[in-house]
C-alpha cells in the first residue's frame, strides 16, 4: 500500500465507527454499475460538508487492493447487493485530495509535478519488479502499469475544485489544470472507473440542479433525519425546520453536518458558518445586476422566485446575470431549487441565518435588516393583540424600505408584512393566498407541529389597500377564513390596512382579534 496508491481503509473505517454515522454504502452498486464502461467518468457536485469526503473514503476502502475490507462492508447495505464481492478490494486505486497538492505548491504547473512525481514515489515502491521507464512521462508510467498487470485504476479525486476556487481569475492555471486532467483520464483503457471536474466533456456531473441516481446517497434523507431523532430524542420537526429544504427529484436533502452537529451537541444553531463565511455569500449577493437586490429581498421573505439557470457558465468569476448568482447560489448550497418549477428559495433556518448575515456585512439592506430584528418584538406584540404597537411597527418598515419598493399598492404591502413577521417562522409555517372558506386568505400562520399552540395560536392576516382594517376583520368573517383551523381552539384575526388621506400622509391600522373556532 502507498499514500496514494492503494491506501488503506482507516479513514472509512473511523466514519463507520464514529457515534453517529448513517450507511450509504449503496453508492457502490451505483459506481459498480459504472465500472469499466462509457459512464465510467462521474462528477459529484454538493455543497461543502455534505459528505462528499466520506463517500470517497468508502468507495477507495472498497475497491482498494491495498486493504482487506470483507468485514467491513459485510455489516453494510451493499452486501445484499448481488456484485458486492465482485469488485471488492480488486483495483488499483489512486486517491488523492488535490488541495493537499495546490497548498504545497507556488503554482498549478508546481502543483501537478508534484502531483505526479508523489504518485510515481508509489508506484516505484509497490510494483518494484516493474522497471517503469519513469524518464518517459506520468502517462506511459500508468499505461506500462496496467499492461504489466491487467488491472485498472480506480482514480477518486477530493476537493477537485480548489485551483477554480483558489486561482479564480488565472484563466491559464485553470486551462493547465484541465488540460492536465484531460490528458491523464480521458480515453485511457487503464481507467476502470474516475471521479473528479464536470468542465471535462466525458464527465457526468451530479449536482444540486440535477441528481436523479444520486439522490439518496449524498446528504441525509428526511426518513434517515426521523430515524436519527428518533435514536436521540431530538425534536425531529425542529430539525426539519432548522436544516432540511434541499429538494432532489422527490426527495428532502439535510446537509450531514449539520445534522450530526445538532444532535452530538444537543443543540440547534448555526453550523454552516464552520465550513462556508460569511464573506463568500457577501460578495456575490452584493454585486450589481438588475433586480438582485429586489430578489434577495423576496427570498428572504420567504417567496421563491424563478431562475434561468442554462446560462451559468460553471465557474466562479463570470456572471452576466442575476441568473448566473442564483445558479451559484444553488450549486454552493445557499439556495434551494425546484425543479419542477424553475424556481429558488432560501431552503432553511440555518441558511437564512446566513443570509441575514451576509447582507449585514454589504451595508446594502440596513432597512431591510433592522426590520428582521425588530421581528420578534413584532409577533410579542401582535400576540399580546397590541394593535397600536404593531402597525406603528408595520408603518416604520413600510417608510424604511420606501425608497426600494412601489410603496403604493397591495404587495409592496404583502412583502412588508412578510419581512416583518420574519421570526415568526420559528413557530408557524407562513402560507400565502391560502384557500378557506369563501376565498383565498391572504397570509395563514399555522403552527408548526409540537408548538404550545396557546401560546403561538394560528393567525388569519387580511391586508387591504385604501379601505379600513375593520374592513380586513368583516372579511375574515364573512368569508369564513377559519374554517381551515377547525384542529384549533381560537384564532387570531389580524386586519392590516394602508391609507392615505386627504393630505397625502400614509396611515397604517392594525386590528386584531381573538376569535373562538366554532367547531363543525
Amino acid at each position: 500500500m502507498g499514500i496514494y496508491l492503494n491506501p488503506t481503509n482507516e479513514s472509512f473505517i473511523e466514519a463507520v465507527n464514529s457515534e453517529i454515522y448513517v450507511d450509504k454504502s449503496e453508492l457502490i452498486s451505483f459506481t459498480n454499475k459504472k465500472m469499466r464502461t462509457s459512464q465510467k467518468y462521474i462528477c459529484v457536485s454538493r455543497p461543502r460538508r455534505f459528505g462528499k469526503s466520506m463517500n470517497l473514503g468508502m468507495l477507495s476502502a472498497y475497491y482498494s487492493k491495498g486493504c482487506d475490507s470483507k468485514e467491513l462492508f459485510d455489516s453494510l447495505l451493499i452486501a445484499k447487493n448481488e456484485d458486492y464481492l465482485k469488485h471488492l478490494n480488486k483495483y488499483n486505486v489512486i486517491y488523492i485530495n488535490m488541495q493537499d497538492f495546490l497548498s504545497g505548491s507556488e503554482s498549478v504547473k508546481n502543483m501537478i509535478e508534484l502531483l505526479k512525481q508523489s504518485i510515481i514515489t508509489d508506484f516505484e515502491e509497490i510494483f518494484d519488479d516493474i522497471h517503469l521507464h519513469k524518464e518517459l512521462g506520468f502517462l506511459y508510467v500508468m499505461n506500462r502499469i496496467y499492461n504489466k498487470t491487467e488491472i485498472p485504476f480506480v482514480i477518486l479525486i477530493d476537493e477537485w475544485d480548489c485551483v477554480m476556487r483558489e486561482h479564480m481569475n488565472d484563466k491559464e492555471s485553470q486551462k493547465t489544470y484541465l488540460d492536465f486532467l484531460r490528458s491523464w483520464l480521458k480515453d485511457k483503457s487503464y481507467v476502470a472507473l474516475a471521479g473528479t471536474h464536470s468542465a471535462l466533456n466525458m464527465f457526468r456531473e451530479y449536482s444540486m440542479l440535477k441528481s436523479v441516481e444520486l439522490n439518496h446517497y449524498i446528504g441525509f434523507t428526511d426518513e434517515e433525519v426521523r430515524m436519527l431523532c428518533e435514536d436521540y430524542q431530538m425534536d425531529f420537526e425542529k430539525m426539519k425546520f432548522w436544516y432540511n429544504g434541499y429538494k432532489l427529484g422527490n426527495l428532502e436533502i439535510y446537509c450531514p453536518n449539520s445534522v450530526v452537529c445538532s444532535i452530538t451537541e444537543r443543540n440547534f444553531d448555526d453550523y454552516w458558518i464552520e465550513t462556508e463565511t460569511y464573506e463568500a455569500l457577501a460578495k456575490y449577493i452584493a454585486m450589481n445586476f438588475d433586480g438582485l437586490h429586489d430578489t434577495i429581498r423576496e427570498l428572504l421573505s420567504g417567496q421563491p422566485q424563478p431562475v434561468v439557470t442554462r446560462t451559468f457558465t460553471n465557474d466562479m468569476v463570470t456572471f452576466e446575470s442575476k441568473d448566473d448568482i442564483l445558479t451559484l447560489l444553488i450549486h454552493l448550497g445557499y439556495l434551494g431549487y425546484n425543479f419542477d418549477d424553475r424556481t429558488v428559495y432560501i431552503p432553511n433556518k440555518e441558511i437564512a441565518d446566513e443570509f441575514v448575515i451576509g447582507m449585514e456585512a454589504t451595508g446594502l439592506w440596513k432597512e431591510t435588516i433592522e426590520a428582521v430584528m425588530q421581528s420578534r418584538k413584532l409577533l410579542e406584540d401582535t400576540l399580546r393583540c397590541d394593535n397600536e404597537s404593531v402597525a406603528k411597527a408595520i408603518e416604520q418598515v413600510h417608510d424604511s424600505n420606501s425608497s426600494v419598493l412601489n410603496y403604493n399598492n397591495e404587495q409592496s404591502l404583502r412583502f412588508i408584512v412578510l419581512i416583518a413577521y420574519y421570526y415568526a417562522k420559528e413557530h408557524y409555517d407562513i402560507i400565502q393566498e391560502m384557500p378557506a372558506g369563501k376565498g383565498f386568505a391572504d397570509i395563514m400562520f399555522i403552527p408548526k407541529p409540537k408548538t404550545n399552540t396557546e401560546k403561538y395560536p394560528p393567525m388569519v392576516v387580511e391586508l387591504k389597500w385604501d379601505y379600513s382594517a375593520e374592513t380586513a376583520i368583516r372579511q375574515i368573517k364573512e368569508r369564513n377564513y377559519s374554517e381551515k383551523l377547525q384542529s384549533f381552539e381560537k384564532v387570531l384575526l389580524v386586519g392590516i390596512s394602508y391609507k392615505k388621506d386627504i393630505k397625502d400622509n400614509k396611515k397604517h391600522e392594525c386590528i386584531i382579534e381573538e376569535y373562538k373556532i366554532q367547531k363543525k
